[in-house]
């Protein structure tokens, strides 16, 4: 058994960073541990005062990661030091005042020795100067779109910021994040300055983005403005105006350089690089509606404001994971999320517990069969059925045995925890209603075939399917209520809104059946068969099937939205947090789309097919791939 990336203990961490503190050029290293709690896992960007760091955040039992913004003071003229630390201060006053989501939030400032150090939010993606220099052919005028939106809602927070407004003052493509839901998010606030109405400041920003008006020291927000016209005119042609003389937008027109631009796009650009501010947008907000009107009249902006593109394929390259933990046989399961604490069955008979915040080993639990089922936990304990015929209950905090409950045949089945019992099917034919103090049985109830699908329970009633293409509704005494007759096998565990019970099978169809008779509400045909379970979230159902595609279905009218499709099978089932839908595929990879418009966000590969399905908590995705792995990723 091996695990990556392990940790520096904190012991460790500090003893090196105390050995070292004398030089105060060095650039700190995974393991060092700041203010006794941030523990620096790789440096993420380099700057000419200091470096930006990746840490963890050691006070929060779950996964927290940070941004760390260290700024060293090597200047002898004491007044320079001065200023350069007050404008470090200075950063760090503004963010704490600011809460919009396209901004870090900013979580501590503190000094060590001639270092500041400041600690934000972090930001998993890449700064759009980064994703230009990777970038030979144009971003599609929809993507740039959005981000322009988005940009222009975060200027119009800061603008009317209360009590005084706040002027960026260097918008450009390198304070400007895209992360790995494709949204915008605006770092750098070291210029950032309160606006006070006929003050005159000094020139600061950044030449080729900067206008006219802020060269003459001038600090309004229709700097901002200009300085997004011209970051929108460098992504739509890729010509860098850094690289041109000041102010010449007008010498290479955009439709030139881009004849796929659209005309409504181009006049907006074109108002807001105008010389003279008064001949610009009145404000951020005004720009944003502008745009906003165009992509809807060209229809390059339908629905959802945020972009639905995907990142451009360059943008997705690097996702690691956070960390990763090896066993000796493939993980088939869903694991299961408690107190801090990963729960997960394996093929090699075991199931285990790994810390959450970094996959340190905790115990493990040695069944006698494989454990594809994935793990229920009630008031401390941990069930979870295997192929040795039994369902497992043992203590979360050591695995220590609590009670075993035997069947007649493999338990391939997940439980369900429910008005004191765990309900769980087995291949003997049987759905078993378990007592969960005593572990005996207080019932069960027959089906025609072995029981694979994880059953849901309300109001009284346990809704399975069989083997046998069977479903089931039956009461809290086993007897049967209503039965539904599917063309083939139902494995799909499934899941009930409105008082309707969704599943599919391996007919190919999803079923809608009204929950209290079993009359049919609506099927919808998928392209083949399915064992994947349902996940339904403002009204959109999501399934996979074995035909490569993650489906999303109107519950309303029973009818696609959209589908994607991958390399192989998807056996598992989609999960969504966020505006984001997460799937495992049988090709190893697990795809991340945007869930209303199924576009790709980003994907990542494994050594082998998905099986199980995600599970997302605190913004990290954890699953097992039959390589014999267990992920944990940032959401």
């Amino acid at each position: 058994m091996a695990r990556k990336e392990t940790p520096l203990s904190d012991e460790q961490a500090t003893r090196n960073l105390d050995a070292d503190s004398s030089d105060m050029t060095r650039q700190l290293s995974a393991g060092d541990l700041l203010q006794n709690r941030y523990q620096i896992q790789e440096v993420v960007g380099i700057g000419g005062m200091g470096s930006v760091y990746r840490a963890r955040d050691a006070n929060f039992k779950a996964i927290r990661l940070v941004a760390i913004k260290e700024m060293i003071s090597q200047v002898a003229d004491p007044l320079v030091r001065k200023n350069i630390t007050q404008i470090f201060e200075r950063e760090a006053n503004i963010l704490a005042t600011l809460r919009h989501s396209a901004i870090p939030r900013i979580y501590d400032y503190f000094n060590k020795g001639e270092r500041s150090y400041l600690v934000m939010e972090f930001v998993n993606g890449k700064d759009l100067d980064a994703i230009l220099s990777e970038t030979t052919t144009f971003f599609p005028e929809e993507t740039v779109l959005n981000w322009a939106i988005d940009l222009c809602d975060v200027l119009s927070y800061l603008h009317s910021h209360k009590p005084e407004p706040i002027v960026f003052r260097d918008i450009k493509p390198s304070n400007i994040m895209i992360n790995l839901q494709n949204q915008v998010v605006l770092i750098d606030f070291g210029i950032a300055k309160v606006f006070q109405s006929g003050q005159k400041n000094t020139m600061v920003g950044t030449q080729g983005y900067s206008p006219p008006d802020q060269y003459r020291g001038e600090a309004t927000p229709k700097v901002d403005i200009y300085a997004l016209g011209a970051t929108l005119h460098h992504l739509l042609t890729l010509r860098d105006p850094r690289l041109e003389a000041p102010f010449s937008f007008n010498e290479r027109p955009l439709k030139e350089i881009n004849p796929n631009v659209s005309d409504e796009v181009v006049a907006i650009i074109d108002r807001a690089l105008e010389y003279n501010p008064e001949d610009r947008f009145e404000s951020a907000e005004e720009m944003k509606q502008a745009l906003i009107n165009a992509g809807q009249k060209t229809g390059k902006l339908t629905g959802a404001i945020h972009s639905t593109a995907s990142v451009p394929t360059q943008a997705q390259g690097g996702i690691k994971p956070l960390w990763t933990f090896e066993v000796e046989d493939e993980i088939r399961s869903t694991p299961t999320y408690f107190q801090g604490i990963v729960y997960f069955g394996c093929m090699d008979n075991n199931l285990y517990a790994l810390d959450a915040s970094n996959g340190e080993f905790s115990w493990k639990y040695a069944a006698e069969g494989s454990i594809a089922s994935q793990p229920a936990i009630f008031e401390n304990n941990i069930y979870f059925g295997s192929e040795d015929s039994q369902l497992h209950a043992v203590t979360a905090r050591s695995g220590k045995v609590v009670w075993n409950y035997y069947s007649d045949g493999p338990i391939r089945c997940s439980p369900r925890v429910a008005e004191g019992h765990v309900f769980i099917g087995s291949d003997d034919g049987y759905m078993h209603a378990v007592n969960l103090m005593t572990g005996r049985l207080s019932w069960r109830s027959e089906a025609s075939a072995p029981v694979r699908s994880k059953p849901y329970v309300s109001d009284e009633f346990v809704y399975f399917g069989s083997e046998s293409g069977d479903f089931y509704c039956v009461n809290f005494r086993g007897e049967v209520k209503w039965t539904y007759k599917a063309k083939r096998s139902i494995t799909s565990s499934p899941l009930m809104l409105n008082d309707t019970v969704y599943f599919g099978s391996l007919d190919g169809t999803l079923y809608a059946l009204e929950a209290g008779s079993g009359w049919v509400i609506w099927r919808f045909r998928l392209g083949k068969g399915t064992i994947s379970s349902p996940y339904i979230m403002d009204d959109y159902l999501f399934i996979g099937a074995a035909d490569n595609v993650i489906y999303c279905i109107d519950t309303r009218s029973s009818k696609e939205k959209w589908r994607y499709t991958t390399e192989h099978q998807i056996v598992g089932s989609p999960v969504v947090y966020k505006d984001s839908v997460y799937c495992g595929s049988a090709d190893g990879h697990l795809y991340c789309l945007e869930y209303q418009s199924g576009r790709l966000r980003w994907q990542f590969a494994t050594e082998g097919p998905i099986i199980g399905s995600p599970i997302i908590h605190d913004g990290i995705v954890y699953f097992g791939s039959t390589d014999m792995k267990i992920y944990a990723l940032l959401a």
